[in-house]
């Protein structure tokens, strides 16, 4: 059977296995739509969160740039594992004893104020639009290269997929299908990490591999690679960051990027009870942590064998022959995410740092500037070919990645639609709507939105992990500090909550926009996105953790020079800081 007949059956089989179980589980009411009815078991819901959580960026990217950037882009495991933490400890339990259907509903009631509902909805759907353009991303580049079709084609397919189970399942079938999908993206993700250390390392544990001996030469295996890359101009993999207010601020921005995303926080309105949440929080973390502990693992034995696949006699010798190329080269240049341009016109590909720094040592060796450009989101999905596993290893990863992908991508979108069709139409426009029509206005919501990410996902700001890091700084400065204001603050008035959001969000997103184009339209960026442009040396993506700061400072400095809420309004907040107990979701 052929690589790519193994891969249909793969795929195919498990988009079978998702639209079944949407059909199965397809919404017939509002509170189905919105949180499943209300009655998932914590077990279910933490797996779900888990496949919610482990998106493209984690699954396909994550390991991508890890692989190229080392020890500098270990912020992106801290801050969103971290972030995890402080969603569940201080966010999670209190919004689900609030018992209400979405995030913009709880700051609208608890800041007794519709502007205040609406400004949530924006920021909302400006961050959540965001984070799916990266998931569309993601799941063009699993498609294109497993599907064998170009990227656009397979950004397409990805958005009919998703349409399907997403529009007709609601919350109720999304929450069964990405039960099945963190099952397959895990199995998947896993196994190929298990043969690839065994065959580096002989050890059949890859976090325990990372730090084991490379069979081939007998030193720890970090040495070889950081010896492999220096060796043509590279830094050592496990160097430090070049600036470290910059690395904090970047985690900072994805801890509490990752405690404000609306998509994982609904998920929490779910379950029965706030004890349900708790456990719900737990199991999720457990899931999580199967892939996390995986994928620094991952991302160096990838690195490692793209190296000796170009340079297998050593660096100090002759790169391989183009013609030579291995068969998932020349698979993966269909899709035009590995590109070969011959420099020196030597028939070599010469893959090293054409820095400054390695100039003279390129010189000698006759290499006129570096030859093969390698989308860093593909590292994941050609480990496998990479390292030459069997065909249905490679047909497993396929599932596995466009797993993550839709699964994020499924359940940004509910939240997207939750936002415009119960707090927009129903909570501002049309309050007398039927549940019909809310129901069938969420429909379309999520049906308009799928077709702006899948344009916007064609021509993405950056790749899937950049991408989703940018949504992460946008919740950060606008939903996550007027969430905990909203829970531990019972000074902050609707006034100051509306302030704070606002100036969050557009100092925020001015700032991104000024290095990554207006609106990520491009060709429309100010300033070159470089680390000699970045004010005080803080990059876009580090920028939403000082936008968290403006929104508090903001929010309390407006809230202190206006009259305090009502009492009913302190009331409420001192009893949602003790959830010892809750209702169901209310529908108002």
């Amino acid at each position: 059977m052929s690589q790519f007949a193994i891969n249909i059956l793969f795929v195919g089989g498990s988009f079978l296995i998702y639209i079944l179980i949407a059909i199965w589980a397809k919404a017939g009411s509002t509170k189905d739509f919105y949180v499943a009815g209300g009655g998932v078991h914590p077990i279910t819901n933490g797996m779900a969160i888990g496949a919610d959580w482990m998106s493209a960026a984690s699954f396909i990217s994550m390991a991508g740039i890890i692989a190229t950037s080392g020890y500098a882009s270990s912020a992106y495991l801290m801050g969103w594992t971290g972030g995890y933490v402080l969603l569940a400890m201080l966010l999670a339990p209190y919004l689900r004893k609030f018992g209400k259907f979405t995030v913009p509903e709880f700051i609208g009631d608890r800041f007794y104020s519709k502007k205040a509902r609406l400004v949530a909805v924006i920021c909302l759907i400006v961050a959540s639009l965001t984070y799916v353009i990266g998931q569309m991303a993601g799941a063009g580049v699993a498609f294109s290269r497993f599907l064998e079709v170009d990227s656009t084609t397979g950004l397409m397919i990805a958005a009919v997929v998703i349409f399907i189970y997403s529009v007709l399942g609601g919350m109720k079938g999304i929450t069964y299908t990405q039960v099945a999908q963190y099952v397959v993206l895990i199995i998947a993700y896993t196994i190929p990490a298990v043969f690839i250390s065994m065959q580096l390392t002989g050890n059949p544990i890859p976090a325990l591999g990372l730090f084991s001996t490379h069979i081939d030469s007998g030193m720890p295996i970090l040495d070889k690679l950081n010896q492999v890359i220096t060796d043509v101009g590279f830094n050592e993999y496990t160097a430090d960051v070049d600036s470290h207010l910059n690395m904090v601020l970047f985690t900072l921005t994805l801890m509490i990027g990752t405690a404000g995303l609306p998509h994982v926080i609904i998920r929490f309105f779910t379950v029965p009870k706030v004890a349900d949440a708790r456990w719900s929080a737990g199991w999720a973390l457990v899931f999580i942590a199967l892939l996390y502990l995986t994928a620094p693992a991952v991302a160096s034995m990838a690195r490692l064998n793209l190296m000796t696949t170009i340079y297998p006699d050593g660096t100090a010798a002759e790169p391989i022959e183009y013609d030579n190329r291995p068969q998932w080269v020349k698979e993966w240049e269909v899709t035009g995410l590995i590109k070969f341009v011959d420099k020196n016109e030597d028939g070599r590909i010469q893959l090293y740092n054409d820095a400054p720094s390695f100039q003279a040592e390129a010189d000698t060796r006759g290499w006129k500037g570096n030859e093969l450009d390698v989308n860093r989101d593909i590292l994941v999905l050609a480990n496998p070919e990479i390292a030459n596993l069997p065909g249905w290893v490679i047909g497993l990863i396929a599932a596995g990645g466009l797993a993550a992908a839709l699964s994020t991508a499924a359940g940004l979108l509910l939240a997207i639609s939750s936002a415009i069709s119960h707090d927009l139409i129903k909570g501002s426009i049309n309050p007398g709507i039927t549940e019909k029509g809310e129901l069938l206005a969420a429909r379309i919501a999520m049906a308009v939105t799928i077709v702006v990410a899948t344009y916007l996902g064609a021509n993405p700001p950056g790749f899937a992990a950049q991408v989703v890091a940018l949504a992460f700084g946008i919740a950060a400065a606008s939903l996550f500090p007027t969430l905990m204001m909203g829970i531990f603050s019972k000074r902050v008035n609707n006034t100051g909550a509306v302030a704070g959001m606002l100036s969050g969000l557009v100092f925020t997103l001015s700032y991104i926009f000024v290095y990554k184009g207006w609106f990520f339209i491009p060709g429309t960026a100010n300033l070159a996105d470089i680390p000699a442009n970045w004010v005080l040396g803080i990059s876009p993506l580090s920028i939403g953790a000082i936008g968290a700061v403006v929104n508090f400072a903001v929010a309390f400095a407006v809230s202190n020079a206006t009259e305090e809420p009502p009492v009913e309004i302190q009331e409420l907040v001192e009893s949602v800081r003790y959830p010892r107990g809750a209702g169901q979701a209310q529908d108002h």
